[in-house]
């Protein structure tokens, strides 16, 4: 049985406490290991640590931060599929496509995150005073700490972690207790890359017992989070009280456009995959399909050929398509949202049934109520709903009844059409011609509503985890 203690400034270490939980494999839902379960005095601990490693680090040269992370990008690269990939599989549930793309892009962030240690760039202004001079610097912000999800847990931890690094802060990590083991291990490639110890400490464990405490603590100065609206609503009210930077990446309800000019095996096809991938386990996978009248007929009957050949098998085997829901809970919520539509008089046309241990099928509902659950909630699960649209208008609209806006999707062959669906839609990333879910290390990922406050990616993740400061100086002499 693999047993994973925390990590505080660099060193492993039991809680306090000498309390450990377990950890279950989604495959099997049997114990997989067991972590150490942090409390209130290991997140002081690793706050203090966390303290002295942002007095090294951010004084250290932006070229010997970008060193550590090239070589951590190169040790993912080199070691990720003896040390990661199956903590990927078993941990997290993920099928071993998904899981090899995980540590392919976490390769892909950590060398963009490296390249911006060198561009956190300031600026001169105009003064109307002559001989001053104005300057804006960008500065770190001190102890970020860092609360990341189960479904991506190496990729998103990464994103959430690396950034963050590169502008000179130091983190202090509550990774989802579903998933400790993958966090210990990436945090372990980043001590080997040269990151010094008390620059990273990692509390697995619970959001009550030690998630909470850290999100509190005075000296934390920044809150990131991926995780449900509802935490982040939490978080959030709790930053504010101290006026604490958050960068909060939440839930989502993405839809999916499909206008009329498209061919509905291929559009079938695409919508499939951005709501199946990971079994929906995805903020940004488009749980909603909105396909104009003139196409819907074809498109429901290409979906339903399409859906129901998914195969879903063993994790390892490559034409799987997905696995399990990462816990029992899960499927509940899912089950329940489903039979709730169907009472409010949807109609299932695949799927709705349990597979096998925690597999759920892949679902299609048809006409769900623009009032029911399945339409307004992030149910995180391999549920679609098909609604029609009258035209263009009708469509558009549709796409913008949520609480949420994250990401959406527009299929069509029509530029016109393509860019008056993307300045109309209401969501944080429109992608044209593609689904819902789509990834760029470079690119401002993120939304509004209900989805959160903040991006991630590229430039603008360290513009979040930096501070800008106004310098001005008499260039003439006045003392």
């Amino acid at each position: 049985m693999k047993q994973t203690e925390l990590l505080i400034g660099g060193k492993e270490q039991a809680a306090v406490s000498g309390d450990y939980f377990d950890v279950l494999a989604p495959a099997t839902e049997q114990r997989l290991g067991r972590a150490a379960r942090a409390g209130k005095v290991d997140v002081e601990l690793a706050v203090a640590a966390a303290q002295q490693g942002f007095a090294e680090w951010s004084s250290l040269a932006p070229a010997k931060r970008e060193a550590c992370l090239l070589k951590a990008a190169e040790l993912v690269e080199q070691q990720g599929q003896e040390r990661l990939l199956d903590l990927l599989i078993d941990e997290s549930g993920s099928t071993i496509s998904k899981a090899r793309n995980e540590i392919r892009y976490t390769v892909d962030l950590l060398r963009t995150a490296a390249g911006e240690a060198r561009r956190l760039y300031g600026q001169t202004f105009p003064n109307d005073h002559p001989g001053r001079l104005s300057m804006v610097l960008r500065e770190p912000l001190g102890v970020v700490a860092v609360v990341s999800p189960y479904n991506a847990p190496l990729a998103l931890l990464c994103k959430m972690v690396a950034f963050p690094l590169a502008a000179g802060n130091a983190v202090v990590i509550k990774p989802s207790e579903e998933t400790p083991m993958i966090a210990i291990a990436f945090g372990k490639i980043l001590l080997e890359a040269g990151l010094p110890p008390e620059a990273i400490s990692i509390l697995t464990g619970f959001g009550a017992e030690c998630g909470a405490p850290l999100i509190d603590h005075e000296q934390v100065h920044c809150i990131a989070l991926t995780g449900s609206t509802l935490t982040g609503q939490k978080v959030g009210a709790s930053a504010a009280k101290r006026m604490v930077r958050t960068q909060l990446e939440l839930g989502g309800k993405s839809a999916v456009l499909v206008l009329r000019d498209v061919d509905p095996v291929k559009a079938a096809a695409i919508v499939a995959q951005g709501i199946f991938t990971h079994s929906g386990q995805i903020c940004m996978a488009n749980s909603r399909a909105v396909v104009e009248d003139a196409v819907f007929d074809a498109f429901v009957a290409a979906l339903k050929q399409h859906t129901t050949q998914l195969v879903l098998g063993d994790l390892r085997d490559e034409a799987s398509c997905y696995g399990p829901l990462i816990h029992r809970q899960a499927l509940h919520k899912v089950q329940q949202h489903v039979a709730a539509a169907i009472d409010a008089g949807a109609s299932l046309l695949t799927g709705g049934q349990v597979q096998q241990g925690l597999v759920y099928q892949p679902t299609v509902l048809l006409h769900t109520p623009s009032d029911c659950s399945a339409w307004r909630e992030e149910l995180f699960g391999p549920v679609l709903s098909v609604v029609r649209a009258r035209d263009l208008a009708d469509g558009i609209a549709k796409v913008n009844d949520s609480d949420y806006a994250l990401s959406s999707a527009v299929l069509t062959k029509n530029i016109h059409w393509a860019m008056q669906a993307a300045r109309q839609i209401k969501a944080g990333s429109v992608h044209i011609g593609m689904h819902a879910f789509q990834s760029n290390a470079l690119a401002p990922i993120g939304g509004s509503k209900l989805s959160g406050v903040g991006r991630s990616g590229g430039a603008y993740s360290t513009a979040e985890f930096t501070e800008l400061k106004w310098i001005s100086m008499e260039l003439e002499e006045s003392l």
